[in-house]
């Protein structure tokens, strides 16, 4: 199984990101959530970026 793991400033770009880079659509892949990412303080730009694993399933 192919696997990817990306870095994104949401969860959701992240998930996209690896996506377009497997070239797969989002039912054809499991996804692990490694980190969420965080809000800085007030708000601000996130400290920590969001980070998943992307494994492409078995047919």
């Amino acid at each position: 199984m192919k696997s990817i793991e990306v870095e994104g400033k949401t969860t959701k770009e992240a998930i996209k990101s690896a996506l377009r880079k497997l070239g797969v659509a989002k039912d054809d892949v499991d996804v692990k959530i490694l980190n969420e990412e965080q809000k800085g303080l007030f708000g601000m730009s996130g400290t920590h970026k969001a980070k998943v694993k992307v494994t492409v399933k078995k047919r």
